[in-house]
């Protein structure tokens, strides 16, 4: 069923791409949903607000590490501008992160006092070890996505997801240290896979400085634009941990992290492993005028797979979180609850906001990344201004994405051909049965089992 639901009938690369792919990332989120129980029975609300904090640091650094010149990687039609790309972006990581050494090793105590989390003073080292290896791993994943070589990327997410959960469950006793060490090792364990696989080409051996500056200047809009819209995306999204750690203290945050995570997991997954494919193929789509059927195709598919968890969250949130993680959990459920509606269409857009660099609409896409950082500061802002309670703050933080991200998703939608009230009836058909389907097993299960 699952492999149903996934059968992109689109160019010939496109199903065996996403089908390796999502093996890869099924696999991996399958590990790390098995394991959940386990941590949460190992580690505090309280250590979950820690690690939230280090990969939301993580995250804003990582993303734009390399100057977004790995996005344009797949791109070029000559494997040789693309070597150079690539070389170019793993340099700009190395510079990325010795500059954020020196800034966390001068003021590790200073940053974490800041962030209401002086626990975190002695794992800050462990953060620009974490950004070159995060960094690393996406300029050499994208090149592999443009080889297509998608068993080497499905096989890389298995080891990574073992790295992590090994150090995380094995040196449980090191307290909020063995979460963070775990989340670093993971990044480490991708991007060297990728990097020893990548060099193996002649074309990556052979790079001049020559070409490197040409394709510097051939792809300086991704630098231009896209690193602001990255950095807006990425700090919208992990602004939330942060604000609600200083406001709210580490609990909160954790909480609200550990759920995040988890209803995140099969869609981010997921989803990237349908955006990667589909960046791979766009281009030549577009070339050949059939970008908006892609993108008809794949939005189906997307709607299609999210309906059903979006419904199991929102009527069996609360319940589902105390069985599978422990009674201290169960507010996670509320809140998985409130932000399931976000997740459904964040899990629609993260594949498709490629439309955005195939289009080259960069400005657009910068554009909508700010509003949404606006909106979603003002949310916090407001609740912080007039001392909210926790739970509100949460509630209204997941209203503001979730209408956010239909309306970017409609938007971008819209500039790649597709018509308004199609992207609208299909994600109302999925949902409405998705409905039914979870009502009815419901009613079953109330009627003759419980």
């Amino acid at each position: 069923m699952f492999k149903r639901l996934l059968s992109l009938r689109l160019k010939k690369s496109l199903p065996g791409g996403v089908g390796v792919l999502v093996s890869g990332t099924a696999g991996a989120q399958a590990l790390l949903v098995m394991a959940a129980p386990l941590l949460t029975r190992l580690y505090s609300p309280e250590d979950f607000g820690l690690l939230a904090v280090f990969s939301a640091i993580l995250s804003l650094g990582g993303v734009i590490s390399a100057g977004r010149y790995e996005l344009a990687i797949p791109l070029p039609e000559n494997d040789v501008d693309a070597a150079n790309l690539t070389v170019l972006s793993f340099l700009i990581v190395v510079l990325t992160s010795t500059l954020l050494l020196g800034v966390f090793a001068s003021w590790p105590v200073e940053i974490a006092i800041t962030l209401n989390v002086p626990e975190l003073a002695p794992y800050l080292w462990l953060l620009p070890c974490g950004v070159l290896c995060f960094g690393s791993h996406e300029v050499f994943a994208k090149w592999a996505i443009r080889e297509k070589r998608f068993p080497t990327l499905a096989r890389i997410r298995i080891y990574q997801t073992l790295g992590v959960l090994a150090v995380q469950l094995g040196a449980y006793k090191l307290g909020a240290g063995a979460l963070l060490g775990g989340h670093a090792v993971g990044q480490g364990l991708g991007a060297t896979g990728l990097a020893v696989s990548a060099f193996k080409r002649p074309e990556l051996r052979h790079c001049s400085l020559a070409e490197i500056r040409q394709q510097a200047s051939r792809y300086r809009r991704f630098p231009l634009y896209s690193t602001w819209t990255a950095l807006l995306n990425t700090g919208s999204l992990q602004v939330a941990p942060i604000a609600f750690v200083v406001i709210y203290g580490a609990a909160v945050a954790g909480l609200y992290a550990f759920t995040l995570r988890i209803i995140s997991i099969p869609g981010t997954m997921v989803g990237n492993a349908i955006g990667n494919v589909f960046l791979a193929s766009a281009a030549a789509a577009h070339r050949g005028g059939d970008l908006t059927d892609l993108v008809a195709k794949i939005h189906n598919r997307l709607a299609m797979i999210g309906a059903l968890p979006l419904m199991l969250l929102i009527l069996c949130g609360p319940d589902l979180f105390e069985f599978l993680f422990g009674p201290k959990w169960r507010p996670a459920g509320t809140y998985a609850q409130w932000m399931s509606p976000w997740i459904y269409f964040h899990f629609q857009w993260v594949p498709l906001s490629g439309v955005a660099i195939v289009l080259e609409q960069q400005p657009a896409l910068l554009l909508t990344e700010a509003i949404t950082l606006v909106l979603r500061f003002t949310s916090i802002g407001f609740c912080a201004l007039f001392a909210l309670e926790p739970d509100t703050a949460i509630c209204l933080f997941s209203v503001v994405s979730a209408v956010v991200y239909c309306v970017r998703l409609t938007w971008f939608l819209s500039i790649a051909g597709l018509r308004l009230n199609r992207i609208i009836l299909v994600n109302i058909k999925y949902v409405s049965a998705a409905a039914l389907l979870v009502f009815s097993l419901l009613f079953f299960l109330e009627r003759f089992l419980i």
